[in-house]
């Protein structure tokens, strides 16, 4: 079976099963339309999707995904910025009231950053948006604590969460609704080998397991 006929016998299992189940649910999504109470920010990285870690239905969730789970910075540019418009959507629009940054291990954006450092790289889509964390990685390199590169991956994953939360705080309708208390930002980070979630504490900077 080919993987698109894969994902027609899983659209015909879902018609049958729980599209059945579920349709008084599916049909007042589709009349009232969405009102999610939380947006997300997730990798691309097919081994981690947030309905499904965090087993949640159609409408709990907006997701929005990008490579290494990155929040760029607020630009007044002319450029196409897909992030920050469904950030944008999502605050204004929706009004959620929490936005997750979720972030994991073993992110492939991560250690091709990593990895690229002090080489010469081709300016492709990935390179150019990895470079938001260009000043990360450097900080991290030259920590003599950290003696691995594994440790340094894990160390950037972190930071790359922490920065596209500071990110998000540079876009004005974010950080009006975050200093009015109507609007929560979270960080967090899931363990693919473990499942372990957790949460960046804002006291200590570090990452604590969500119990």
């Amino acid at each position: 079976m080919s993987a698109a006929d894969k994902l027609i016998a899983g659209y015909q299992r879902f018609r049958e099963g729980y599209y059945q189940e579920n349709q008084a649910q599916l049909f007042k999504l589709a009349d009232e339309g969405q009102s999610p109470k939380i947006a997300i920010v997730s990798c691309s990285d097919s081994r981690v999707d947030p309905t499904i870690i965090l087993d949640c239905e159609p409408g709990d969730l907006f997701v929005i995904r990008n490579v290494a789970n990155l929040v760029p910075p607020c630009e007044d540019t002319d450029n196409f910025h897909g992030t920050s418009a469904a950030l944008e959507f999502a605050v204004t629009g929706l009004e959620v009231e929490s936005i997750i940054v979720l972030g994991h291990t073993q992110c492939g954006g991560i250690k091709a950053l990593m990895d690229s450092a002090g080489k010469k790289v081709d300016k492709s889509f990935i390179s150019k948006w990895m470079l938001q964390l260009e000043h990360v990685r450097d900080d991290i390199i030259a920590d003599t604590e950290l003696k691995d590169q594994a440790s340094r991956y894990s160390c950037c994953e972190q930071k790359g969460v922490q920065q596209s939360l500071d990110n998000l705080m540079t876009f004005p309708w974010i950080k009006k609704r975050v200093e009015s208390g109507d609007l929560k930002l979270h960080g967090w980070r899931y363990d693919l080998y473990s499942s372990e979630l957790c949460a960046l504490d804002e006291k200590s900077g570090k990452f604590v397991r969500i119990s």
